[in-house]
């Protein structure tokens, strides 16, 4: 197993930590804790020592879960972490209620990272106005937190703000080889990342397969890896272009399923930075991708809210994973099944208001139309 040396208090973590949001579940939609429990001990046993649950995840039942199991291993062995959610946050006195709460889910005495929630700018003023993140500071003075800090989904300039702000232990940030561009509005990109390089601050990533749409790309699109590496999987080459970067601490895969985990061990347990000709075509591979997306939406969200309801970022980002990855059926159950029909485009009147502010100066009224043809067709 990859592991990585922390500047300070002698920490060592997995450079694949385990993605506690994703358990294998039943029918009825819980989690199938013999599974889910056999990968967490697989895992471990391969040398897996960072384990990030959040108070949310699989409705509440990740952390008494994750306790449930950890409770059989030495506490020594291994570093948990766990989130703070802001939203569920009116005062203080609410977070503290939580935080308690969660220590009795997991059943442990301290947490080794803390976090608070998915921060962009606003929801971290708000956490300061009410004096959570002093208190926060508090509980790490006292031991019940070892490591504190935060994930982010704001752009560049949002985290940066954030980042700056408080002699933080540690990040957590969306980066991979296509979310990059510091224009999105919820992603910091490269800039992020060098951010966290000037400031001295440990990076741990979230999303580092994009939801698992970068373990499963169209074969064309794909060529230039499977020509260097023929049996290498294309998750396994997005996990080593953020790992081959040099402030990445720890990868967060939520394993879902056997075949997952088996894969990941295989390219953490020999794990191999990039060669310059294998970063050349992971770089083609995102230009391919990028060229394949049907409008160049960055999800600014500028042109929001549409006087009908149509949620015109959501619209886009659905039918840019048709043209990036094809997945067809995928992306049918997901506009079908799973997509509000009161925020479809069908209801855009072609007003114009959205066009009229968007930086990117997109066709909005156009694509809307086509979106709808295309994603009703599949």
């Amino acid at each position: 197993m990859e592991y990585r040396n922390w500047s300070k208090n002698d920490i060592r973590t997995s450079l694949l930590g385990y993605g506690c949001m994703r358990f294998p579940t039943k029918a009825d939609g819980t989690i199938d804790e013999e599974r889910a429990e056999a990968l967490l001990n697989t895992a471990k046993a391969a040398g897996v020592n960072y384990f990030d649950t959040a108070y949310p995840y699989h409705n509440g039942q990740s952390e008494p879960f994750v306790g449930r199991v950890i409770a059989r291993w030495d506490r020594s062995s291994f570093y948990l972490a766990t989130k703070m959610p802001l939203w569920s946050c009116k005062n203080l006195d609410d977070a503290k209620r939580i935080f308690e709460e969660q220590f009795q889910r997991l059943g442990v005495e301290y947490i080794d990272f803390y976090l608070l929630h998915s921060l962009h700018r606003a929801r971290y003023e708000k956490a300061k106005a009410v004096g959570l993140v002093d208190w926060l500071w508090q509980q790490k003075a006292a031991g019940r937190i070892r490591n504190f800090g935060f994930s982010c989904h704001d752009n560049s300039a949002g985290f940066e703000y954030i980042l700056r702000d408080q002699p933080w232990d540690f990040c957590q940030l969306q980066y991979n080889y296509l979310d990059r561009d510091d224009r999105a509005e919820e992603i910091s990109g490269d800039r992020g990342y060098q951010l966290t390089e000037e400031c001295g601050v440990p990076l741990i990533i979230m999303e580092p397969v994009k939801g698992g749409t970068l373990a499963s790309l169209p074969a064309d699109a794909a060529a230039p890896l499977h020509a260097l590496r023929p049996d290498a999987s294309d998750a396994s080459w997005a996990l080593r272009w953020v790992g081959s970067h040099n402030n990445v601490h720890v990868i967060l895969s939520g394993m879902s399923a056997e075949e997952q985990l088996t894969d990941n061990l295989a390219t953490f347990g020999s794990f191999q930075p990039l060669s310059p000709a294998e970063n050349a075509a992971v770089e083609s591979v995102a230009d391919e991708l990028h060229r394949r997306i049907k409008v160049g939406c960055t999800g600014c969200r500028y042109c929001m809210p549409c006087p009908m309801g149509v949620d015109i970022p959501d619209n886009f980002s659905i039918w840019n994973k048709l043209g990036m990855f094809g997945q067809k059926d995928a992306i049918k159950t997901q506009w079908a099944e799973c997509f509000p029909d009161s925020e479809k485009a069908l209801h855009c009147v072609r007003c114009g208001k959205c066009e009229a502010v968007c930086p990117q100066k997109l066709p909005i009224r156009d694509s809307l139309a086509q979106l709808q043809k295309e994603l009703d067709a599949l």
